[in-house]
Order: structure tokens, then sequence, then C-alpha cells
């Protein structure tokens, strides 16, 4: 980079915290790391023009987890761990919505709805609904999943859902423009379009190294998540997800967010628009990947559910699809851990980041 004195000197000289990644981890440490130090030099790089990953790319769900989802966390984690993780959304999610207000990311407290298709799927699952309702009564102090009817008009689906009554939604466009804003009004300094290759532990500094210019910084955060392999040798690997939205539709009665087959697709009202993701199951392995893009195969499959099952009686327009990348791994709490003296990361949200992202942000900030 052709750089000048002054511009080495503002932005790449004495910085005492790094931060790679500027989205809902990576901003909130950024806030906390100044919140805790307030005279510190404080440089986020972003390798896109706004956030990668997943943290605008997602949709909107203030969620954590549908009743289908606990009961299947059960079988790999116990009932402590699966609390403790409904608990960390939970207070992820008030953390967020205290730090930015309702008003300023469009939170909005609709419900969620869990849809099903088999029969006996949801009768395994109705038969647990009061043991998981007694597992999160001391976080919610009251029954979280309840049962409603098929209020909607779905098709091809029992006609009854397993409703979230805590479960919310935002617009995550809103979330990152206000987090962006309160971070530059502290102070931090923001760069965009710029990739941290690798960097290096020296004593008492970092030697970064990127794609425009390699500096130096006393303390590095890597809050990458879905793309952390690509500097960190953790158990975390990227999850694409797809996503696609509807034109406008009049009339539209859809409120709320939903849940269908075990969570593997989602999707929600937005700006009288339906908002639709999903269909990972179908083709994992491609979707185990850094590369944004779409797929024929997990494309058509959204649109047939929408024709069929979301929308079977209205007819509608696909006007923009889009992915994201999430981070994942064989357990489902986050990775906030210290990697040497000078080196920290906060990785592997799990498709969580809207709930825990705040949280995530914070520890990281606080390990320092």
């Amino acid at each position: 980079m052709n750089l000048s004195y002054w511009e080495l000197k503002e932005w790449f000289s004495n910085v005492d915290f790094t931060i790679i990644g500027s989205g809902i981890v990576g901003l909130n440490c950024a806030l906390q790391l100044k919140k805790n130090h307030p005279k510190a030099k404080i440089l986020l790089l972003e390798k896109g023009m706004l956030p990668q990953g997943a943290s605008t790319k997602n949709a909107g769900f203030a969620c954590f987890g549908s009743l289908s989802e606990i009961i299947d966390d059960l079988k790999t984690h116990s009932q402590e761990e699966v609390f403790n993780l409904v608990k960390n959304r939970w207070e992820g999610l008030q953390l967020l919505r205290s730090n930015l207000g309702d008003k300023n990311i469009d939170f909005q407290a609709n419900k969620g709805f869990e849809l099903f298709k088999d029969e006996i799927f949801f009768e395994e699952c109705l038969d647990q609904k009061e043991s998981i309702n007694k597992l999160l009564n001391p976080i919610f102090k009251t029954d979280v999943f309840t049962i409603s009817d098929n209020m909607f008009g779905f098709q091809k689906v029992h006609q009854q859902y397993i409703v979230n009554n805590f479960e919310g939604q935002i617009d995550t466009g809103k979330m990152a423009s206000e987090l962006l804003r309160k971070v530059q009004e502290n102070g931090v300094k923001i760069l965009n379009n710029i990739s941290v290759e690798s960097f290096i532990d020296i004593e008492n500094k970092i030697h970064v190294k990127t794609n425009r210019l390699d500096f130096y910084t006393k303390k590095l955060f890597i809050a990458t998540n879905g793309f952390a392999s690509q500097l960190l040798e953790e158990n975390v690997q990227p999850a694409r997800a797809q996503v696609l939205i509807t034109k406008p539709i009049k009339n539209l009665h859809i409120k709320g967010t939903f849940h269908l087959d075990k969570g593997y697709y989602y999707f929600r009202n937005i700006d009288n628009r339906i908002l639709f993701g999903g269909g990972r199951n179908l083709d994992f392995k491609t979707e185990e990947t850094t590369e944004f893009g779409e797929t024929q195969i997990i494309q058509n499959k959204l649109e047939t559910i929408l024709k069929e099952i979301i929308l079977p009686n209205a007819s509608f327009e696909i006007e923009h699809r889009w992915s994201g990348i999430m981070g994942v791994g064989n357990q489902k709490n986050a990775i906030v851990k210290q990697l040497s003296n000078n080196v920290f990361c906060g990785v592997r949200l799990g498709g969580m980041g809207v709930a825990i992202g705040s949280l995530v942000g914070k520890d990281l900030a606080d390990l320092a």
C-alpha cells in the first residue's frame, strides 16, 4: 500500500488492540474493550465491504432453540449443559436489546412456531414438552412451549404447532448499523476490505500480516466465526446457509418466526414478504464451505416448500437470494478463550449469533 507517514501514524502505530471481524462478536468486543480501556487505541479489521459471515446475512431470529432442537441437544449434552446453553442465549438476547434498544433493531415479540410434517415426531416432541418446560422454568418462570392450532393455513403439516412464547425477531441490518455507529462514536477505528492472512506471536506484541500491509499490535482478538479455520486450529467448521426473500405479498397474514423439519428450514415475515432459508441438510458436504453462493438443489427445495406448504394459496415471486457463513462444531457452546499471552478468540456461534453474539463479544474482551 502507498501509505503516508500520517496514515501509518494514525491507524497502524501504537495499536493496543486489534480485532479481526466486524460482525456482532467483533463489534461487541470493541465496545467492551473501550469500556474497560477508555484510552486504548483499538483497530477493527473487516475483509468485506460490510460485515461478512452471518451477522448481516441471517434470518434475524431472536431465538434460543425450538423444542425439537433442545430435545436433540439433550442426546449429546447433559441437562446442565443444555440449561446453560439456553440461559446464555436468553441473557445474550437481553444484552443485545438493552445495549441497542428494541426500536433501533426493530425487535418484535411475535413468538416462534415449530411445524411438523411427521405425526410420530410431533408426538415424540409433545411427550417431552412438559419436562423441557420444567427444565427451563428457572430461566423463564413460566412455560416456554405451548400448543397452537394451524392458524396460518399452512398445508402438508401437522395441524398443530408447538409455540415458543418467548421467541422474537429483529432487523439484523439495523442491528449492525447501530453497533457500527456506537463503535465509531467510541473512537474505534474500522477498516474494511482488508484481510488478515496470518499473524506471528512475538513476546509482548503480535505481528499482523494482511493482504495490504503488515503492522504490530499489543493484543489480537479473532472474531471471524465461520472463517476461523483460516487462522485457527480449533473445532469450528464453516456452514453455509442459503436464504431467499419474496417480493411484497398482498394481505400477508403470516406473522412470527417459524421452524420446520427439526429447524433445518426457517422462515419469517418481514416488510410484507416471506424470508425463507435452510436446506443445508440436503447436501451437508457442499455446504461446508467459506464460499458464498447458492445451489440449485437447495434453492429448488426452498421454492417447493414455499409453494406447497407456506404459501399454497398465494401467488408470489422471488426477489432476492443470498447466503451466509456460520461457524459450527461438535459442541454447541461457543469457543471463547485465550490462545496465548496476547491472542484471544471468540468463535463457533453455532447459528445462534443473534442470541449469543453480544455476550461472546463482551466475554472475549474481558479475557484481556
